[in-house]
């Protein structure tokens, strides 16, 4: 049975606060996407694949063609620097694990959990 993912719309820079803040409770991974990028729709759709809720991690996904600004403010607040695809998995209102392209798989990020 195919397990709907329900995102988090990260569409403003003042959320990331939120993230940080959350992550105290529970793992929050951040997804940056380019919707013009098939690695980046490949990447996504093997994510939405795998995902499993029960990992209980809190994902937020961000269109990088709409919002760049956020992904720029994402690479200084948590240190790493921006690819796309790329995932980031935020604990403690720090960056413990992040993959870009090919690299990003749900199995990377339950490890990492």
């Amino acid at each position: 049975m195919l397990v709907q993912m329900n995102w988090n719309k990260l569409t403003s820079d003042t959320q990331l606060d939120t993230i940080k803040a959350e992550s105290a409770k529970q793992p929050v991974l951040i997804f940056k996407h380019s919707t013009s990028c098939s690695i980046s729709a490949m990447a996504l759709s093997r994510m939405e694949r795998n995902w499993n809720d029960q990992l209980g991690v809190k994902p937020y996904y961000l269109d990088l063609l709409a919002n760049r600004p956020i992904s720029n403010k994402i690479e200084h607040e948590f240190g790493v620097e921006h690819e796309s695809p790329q995932v980031l998995l935020i604990r403690n209102g720090a960056c413990v694990y992040d993959a870009s392209h090919m690299g990003i798989s749900f199995a990377g990020i339950q490890q990492a959990v």
